[in-house]
């Protein structure tokens, strides 16, 4: 039987792509806080590190649960892996290589070792345990590294989740999700506790940077929400969601996001947030599919979602360029002054990022992005009647998944960014 869901695939999925921008907004936010643009142990810069502790890790989380869940959504049978890979990395590369080389012109070139900047310009980052090396160049790309494995694996993990029998979903996306909030455990009594982060005021004062590193920056652990993103599609197209409306589904992250300010970063990093994170993305999808107000699909959140990759990959080069310039200053700006120098950074951010989607992003998806027409037999196929190929989904990470004959704009940071670390 179709469900309401599964013949969904024919609506766009517009509030995930708004969404998409309110997750790049929120990793903008935490790099507020880290970036110095407000006075050291000012009232304004202490409450901001606080209220900010996890709006980075968890703008990065929804990217990762989201990419998973956008590809399940709109890859279609027939599709090759060599197909579904080259669809990816045409649009996560030009606009990494981009921005590899801004950041490397205004700031990185000097301090980043020949070897650092071939890891980050092949998003092989990721794979260090070395702060200096996964936050190297364009800190955001870090999270591009583990795009990178997700699409590499995507072809060979869809017919894996498509044989999961529906009665059985979610059990597993229970099982996935448990994973993920058992890492910090994990990397707590298996990783060492030194070297750690120094004592500067942030959020990871004192943190393992191995643990940090384990639960946070390693691929494979960050596999998880991918996958996890993969079972609730396969959730909500199989009919088996449970009913939760996008409302609730909001209330419930909101909640989320308050109790990782208080709980120990390992935890913070995605263990708080992954469950109601992997609710609302299928909240939003099931209310897209059935017309429901979002307050997230309007025209100005759709285009705003559209350009979040860009956004997500630019602002932090755009706020180290602005912090560079402030060092200099013989005393710091006061709040009123932060405040105003932090709105211009966003609208300069978002002027570039326009340029960028419009300069690269998109011509370069419309020519290598597209499918060719011969297709040899699909690699991976659901038990639920694949997508639309003219359905215009248009959800994914800030960085990417576009449906083969539809405009999927929503991809992952990535959204996503540093997360929520401070430039090495």
């Amino acid at each position: 039987m179709e469900s309401a869901a599964g013949a969904a695939r024919h609506h766009r999925l517009d509030s995930l792509t708004g969404a998409r921008f309110i997750a790049a907004a929120l990793v903008f936010v935490c790099h507020l806080a880290t970036g110095g643009l407000f006075a050291a142990g000012s009232g304004a810069a202490d409450g901001l590190m606080t209220a900010t502790k996890t709006a980075g890790t968890i703008g990065v989380s929804f990217f990762f649960v989201l990419s998973g869940f956008v590809l399940t959504w709109s890859t279609r049978p027939g599709e090759t892996y060599a197909r579904v890979l080259r669809r990816r990395l045409v649009k996560i590369f030009p606009n990494h290589v981009v921005t590899f080389a801004l950041a490397m012109a205004v700031y990185a070139a000097a301090a980043t070792p020949l070897g650092t900047a071939v890891l980050n310009l092949l998003l092989l980052q990721s794979w260090s345990t070395d702060p200096m090396v996964f936050l190297s160049v364009n800190g955001a790309s870090w999270s591009l590294s583990c795009e990178l494995l997700f699409y590499a694996l995507f072809p060979l993990l869809l017919p894996l989740v498509g044989r999961i029998r529906a009665g059985r979903l979610w059990w597993w996306a229970a099982g996935f999700a448990a994973a993920v909030m058992l890492l910090p455990l994990a990397a707590a009594h298996l990783l060492p506790s030194s070297p750690a982060f120094p004592t500067v005021g942030s959020w990871l004062d004192g943190v393992s940077v191995k643990g940090l590193w384990f639960v946070y920056i390693f691929p494979l652990s960050r596999l998880l929400e991918f996958v996890l993103g993969m079972l609730m599609a396969r959730v909500v197209l199989s009919g088996r969601w449970i009913g939760l409306g996008a409302l609730p589904a909001a209330a419930l992250t909101a909640v989320a996001y308050v109790v990782g300010v208080y709980t120990p970063m390992l935890f913070t990093a995605a263990a708080v947030t992954v469950v109601p994170l992997a609710l609302f993305i299928a909240a939003l999808a099931t209310a897209d599919a059935e017309g429901l107000r979002t307050g997230l699909k309007g025209r100005v959140m759709r285009r705003l979602g559209e350009v979040s990759f860009a956004f997500y990959l630019l602002h932090g080069i755009v706020l180290a360029y602005i912090g560079d310039q402030l060092a200099g200053l013989s005393h710091p700006l006061t709040t009123a002054q932060s405040v105003l120098v932090s709105l211009l950074a966003l609208v300069v951010s978002l002027l570039l990022s326009l340029a960028l989607y419009h300069g690269v992003e998109t011509p370069v998806m419309r020519r290598w992005g597209r499918p060719r027409r011969a297709a040899s037999p699909v690699s991976a196929e659901l038990p639920e009647p694949a997508a639309s190929p003219a359905s215009p989904v248009s959800a994914e990470l800030p960085e990417p998944a576009a449906s083969p004959a539809s405009p999927v704009s929503a991809e992952l940071p990535e959204p996503a960014a540093e997360g929520a670390l401070p430039r090495a």
